[in-house]
């Protein structure tokens, strides 16, 4: 399906966006009642500053000066899911520290008066300085360089956290995370996906904290190595005998996904779009697959709409505030329809977003995206 590139290009600076002003749509409203729990989905991890350089022509090479055409600063880390879901409109509780410079108080607002994120289960840790990383795209691709100091071992991850419906959870190799089981246990609904194992094993047992998920969302590569399997649907079937439901991510291809307790599967493509910068559409995914799933969608349309917010979100700069809301998603679900001679069987892979996004352009807001600079004064 040919994909609006009318959320690409230029670096912009746009702030003053109110609390909640993004969710115009609310993707669970057939499904709350009064006994639900305060807050659709809890996480917790590290917030960095990202400054991402992009328009670079090729990888920096050593001994020489690259130039970007353009540079932006946003809140990252664990801040790229939190923005990602509360931003398609779930209510959102973050734990995380926060350093006491000028970095960490610029996330902090960013992320609590920008995006109506919950950071009450979070703390400003005197003398401690924000993560960093340096982010730089090219060629579709990115390399990155982060600078950190351990976080403090008060850094929230609550033994009790929050009540939630569901939770998303980073697994660790050879490390699990008492919070997790205790979510479970509560009924919240942990979703998880994974780093790469730089110890090698790739030891699926290694995983401690995968029985207490629901559904585990690795790229083609970690999936097949976790599993042995040859090919990534294969190695999909093969994590259903650890974990509920699998998703595996195809890249290019699309994602591919197993639910072990209906014996549904699915498989969409991708949506081909010209990339500015892929920072955090890992993590969009994942916010919009765990939309669909806390809405009761089909298994397809789930993973049509994740890789369509992944899609949306690399067409602009930065991690976390380069992620779609519901005005962008309407938007091109409008102008799609619009263009002479899409597929009509690609149009109809997306007609569940018909019931869903408004049916006439939202007049826009100021919505939050990554700034060149941080301490310019905010417009009103």
């Amino acid at each position: 399906m040919t994909a609006s590139n009318a959320f690409a290009g230029e670096e912009r600076e746009h702030l003053g966006e109110p609390p909640h002003a993004h969710a115009h749509v609310d993707p669970l409203a057939a499904v709350r009642t009064p006994a639900d729990p305060p807050w659709d989905v809890y996480l917790t991890g590290t917030v960095f500053l990202d400054i991402i350089f992009t328009g670079l022509d090729s990888a920096p090479v050593r001994g020489t000066e690259s130039w970007a055409r353009g540079m932006g600063s946003s809140p990252g880390g664990v801040a790229n899911m939190a923005t990602a879901l509360a931003r398609l409109g779930l209510r959102t509780s973050l734990a995380a520290a926060f350093g006491d410079d000028h970095y960490g108080e610029y996330c902090w607002d960013a992320l609590e008066h920008g995006e109506g994120i919950d950071l009450s289960p979070s703390r400003t840790v005197p003398g401690w300085h924000s993560p960093v990383t340096v982010s730089m795209a090219y060629e579709g691709e990115r390399t990155m360089v982060s600078h950190g100091h351990e976080p403090p071992p008060e850094e929230p991850a609550p033994d009790c956290p929050p009540r939630a419906r569901a939770a998303v959870a980073s697994l660790t190799p050879g490390k699990g995370a008492p919070w997790i089981a205790q979510a479970a246990r509560g009924g919240t609904r942990i979703f998880a996906d994974v780093g790469w194992d730089d110890t090698g094993a790739w030891d699926l047992s290694g995983l401690a904290d995968l029985e207490h998920c629901e559904a585990f969302l690795p790229n083609a590569e970690e999936a097949m190595r976790y599993t042995g399997a040859g090919c990534p649907r294969a190695a999909a079937h093969a994590l259903t005998a650890h974990v509920p439901l699998a998703v595996v991510t195809l890249g290019a291809d699309g994602a591919y996904a197993v639910d072990r307790r209906t014996g549904e599967t699915a498989e969409v493509p991708a949506i081909a779009v010209e990339a500015l910068d892929p920072t955090g559409a890992g993590d969009v995914f994942v916010a919009g697959f765990v939309t669909g799933t806390l809405a009761g969608w089909p298994l397809a349309d789930r993973l049509a709409f994740a890789g369509l917010t992944a899609a949306l979100s690399v067409q602009e700069f930065g991690g976390s505030l380069s992620a779609p809301g519901w005005a962008e998603i309407g938007a091109w679900w409008r102008q799609v329809q619009s263009v002479d001679g899409q597929d009509p069987a690609a149009l109809r892979r997306y007609a569940f977003l018909a019931d869903l996004v408004p049916a006439e352009p939202v007049t826009a807001w100021p919505r939050r995206r990554a700034v060149p600079t941080i301490g310019f004064g905010r417009s009103a």
